[in-house]
This record gives structure tokens, sequence and C-alpha cells, in this order.
């Protein structure tokens, strides 16, 4: 039987300076995450060969750099980033950022690090 999912009841991880990851769905087809990025943190420049992704703030401003152009999301914005793009999501605000990240196929065993 299907059970409500939250943080809560979630599968955890840490990824990164301190920054928490929460997987509301994990299957073959599709990963929706939820992330928190503490101020100041951000995650390394990379693509992913295959998954396609969409970014979606809860709380917080996120800096999300997209083929170095920087798209500044606030609260229930969100933006797209299609598969072999580069990108990096930044939190350069004073509050955690909390975000939903959805991927397709999943982005793990995925990412090409940048330098």
């Amino acid at each position: 039987m299907a059970m409500p999912i939250s943080i809560e009841n979630a599968e955890h991880y840490n990824w990164g300076d301190n920054c928490d990851g929460w997987h509301l769905v994990k299957s073959a087809a599709l990963s929706v995450i939820q992330e928190r990025v503490p101020p100041g943190c951000c995650e390394q420049l990379h693509k992913h060969e295959f998954a396609e992704q969409f970014f979606f703030v809860l709380n917080g401003q996120a800096s999300l750099i997209v083929e170095a152009e920087t798209h500044i999301l606030n609260p229930q914005q969100g933006l797209h980033v299609p598969a072999g793009v580069v990108h990096q999501l930044c939190n350069y605000g004073e509050d955690d950022l909390v975000f939903i990240v959805t991927s397709t196929p999943p982005s793990h065993g995925d990412r090409v690090n940048q330098s």
C-alpha cells in the first residue's frame, strides 16, 4: 500500500558542505529529491549525459548557473535543465535554500563534473 512521503520518512543522504537530500521518489525512470543547501554553499559545476532536470525552489533563493548564465530563482519558481547542459546551483542568500529537483531518468551515476 502506498504511504505519503516526506522528509520525515524518506531516505536521507548528506552531500557537499553540510547539504542534505531526501529521496521522495526513487525509481528506475524517475527521481524526485528535496534538498537543503546552507547559505554560502554551491554544488560543483557539472552536467548529466542523459538526465534532464527540473529545479523548483520552496524556500530561500537559488542561483542556478546554466551554460554560464545565472538565473535567480525565488520560492515557487523553477527552471528546466536539459540533458548535457553544464550547470551549478548555489545559495548566495542568507537563508537555507530548500528545493525539489526532479530528474528523468535518475541522474545518479550520470554526472560528469566540469573544471
